[in-house]
């Protein structure tokens, strides 16, 4: 889970998976381009859009446009220097 500017480790083994990582650090460029607070916002909001559509909090997760960016793109370790800004609109 990444919660600016911290990644935080459910198990201290992630610290070595690359792709995890960078799944992480997706989600810290996306917090970054919404100035924190509106990350935020937008995550509980489109969370709470995809439960109603989904009916499944499991799917709702995975469909968020955060979500589905970064895993979309985690196991592409360069993904970040040739990412363009809010690339998550993409996945809406």
């Amino acid at each position: 889970m990444t919660l600016w500017p911290f990644v935080v480790l459910k198990h201290h083994t992630l610290k070595e998976d690359a792709v995890f990582l960078n799944h992480e650090k997706i989600h810290l460029h996306q917090q970054a381009e919404l100035l924190i607070l509106f990350f935020y916002l937008w995550y509980g909001f489109e969370f709470l859009i995809r439960l109603i559509q989904y009916k499944n909090r499991y799917k709702a997760y995975r469909n968020i446009s955060f979500e589905r960016e970064a895993y979309h793109h985690e196991s592409e370790i360069n993904y970040l220097k040739k990412r363009k800004p809010y690339g998550f609109l993409k996945f809406l």
